[in-house]
């Protein structure tokens, strides 16, 4: 190959070389002559590297992979080709021309720093953000909370309707006979929530709770149900829920980590977390110890108000029936659905005095709330 011009950089001052460039007459290196330099350079082709310079697509300009205290193990010193023959020799021949240099142990370095990013993330995920989140769920002025569920509750109508417009059943007669169950569970007891309740046209078996008293219950939970009994001994359930503020803990922590992702992913909008945490608690699985102290509270909350847990326990051997159909996971799970369903059975069995919730004509209303 004859010698080209082209231009040299020291990386030690500004000055520019003219230089010429000549394959070696082994041909493993780029010989480098120019007045201005004291001496010939030898660079080695197998450790020539390609510079990206986005601004000029008429030029290459190379540098030599070398051990150096910077960032990347590169040479300082840099030569530009301008000759398009040239050009075009390098990309063809070079295949290591464009290799990204790291220096030795930087993967071990890459590698530790990502599992103490892990570890840390998994830390904020698990032990600090719940941790948080049982503290705050305690101190949130309850105003508050009650705005939050609201929002909360708008977004899991938007996901259950696929944002297809309203899910909420308005029928008056349906409405007045939920209304009727719920006073009728909560009037003897002191609250500290005002309980809403609405009924979404879902075909899903569930009914959830939402931050500050907003309780959901969808179409598909009536469908399955035989008897009105059945559905206020779910809804009592979620109504302890709500006493105890887990739904709040729920969205607080789901909330946090939506947040948490943010920092990591970037791609989380405020609404996209509020959209998780009402799809999240649709679907929540809480703690063993809070299923259990929500059916306790629900037994409780029935025997107050004169209803028989019975139609609790037969809801849950309902549940083996309902294969294939999407159940809530406190329905099926935390504690085992045969241990609960027998729990509520011996607690109807020592019951007195217990009277229908709800008369044939308003169970009716309530089934049909949707139409």
């Amino acid at each position: 190959m004859q010698k080209t011009e082209a231009q040299f950089f020291d990386g030690l001052t500004a000055g520019r070389h003219d230089v010429h460039v000549a394959l070696s007459d082994d041909r493993q290196a780029m010989i480098i002559t120019g007045d201005t330099l004291p001496e010939p350079l030898r660079w080695t082709l197998m450790d020539l590297r390609a510079l990206s310079d986005t601004g000029h697509t008429d030029r290459l300009t190379l540098t030599r992979h070398a051990e150096t205290d910077d960032e990347a193990p590169r040479d300082p010193a840099r030569l530009v080709l301008l000759d398009p023959e040239l050009i075009a020799w390098m990309h063809r021949t070079r295949p290591g021309l464009f290799r990204a240099d790291m220096h030795k142990g930087t993967w071990r370095k890459i590698g530790i720093y990502t599992g103490g990013a892990v570890a840390a993330a998994g830390l904020m995920l698990f032990v600090i953000l719940p941790a948080m989140a049982n503290t705050l769920a305690q101190i949130i002025p309850i105003e508050r909370e009650i705005a939050f569920g609201k929002v909360v509750v708008r977004q899991m109508e938007r996901v259950l309707g696929s944002g297809s417009g309203s899910l909420r059943c308005t029928d008056p007669a349906g409405i007045a006979a939920l209304d009727k169950m719920v006073t009728r569970l909560t009037e003897t007891r002191e609250m500290q929530y005002q309980i809403s309740s609405q009924v979404f046209d879902h075909g899903m078996v569930n009914a959830f709770a939402a931050p500050g008293g907003q309780v959901v219950v969808l179409r598909g939970l009536l469908e399955a149900a035989e008897s009105p009994e059945e559905v206020a001994g779910v809804l009592a359930h979620e109504i302890g829920h709500v006493e105890s503020r887990d739904a709040t803990r729920h969205a607080l922590r789901t909330a946090g980590s939506a947040g948490l992702l943010t920092m990591i992913i970037g791609d989380f909008s405020g609404g996209a977390a509020i959209a998780l945490v009402g799809e999240k608690l649709m679907t929540a699985a809480y703690t063993r110890e809070a299923e259990a102290a929500a059916d306790l509270f629900a037994l409780d909350m029935l025997q107050q108000a004169d209803v028989s847990a019975d139609g609790f326990a037969r809801f849950f051997d309902e549940l083996d029936d309902l294969q294939g159909i999407e159940i809530p996971a406190y329905l099926s799970t935390h504690p085992i659905t045969a241990e609960r369903a027998d729990q509520a059975r011996d607690f109807a069995r020592e019951q007195s005095g217990t009277r229908p919730i709800l008369s044939d004509a308003e169970w009716r209303a309530l089934q049909n709330i949707c139409r």
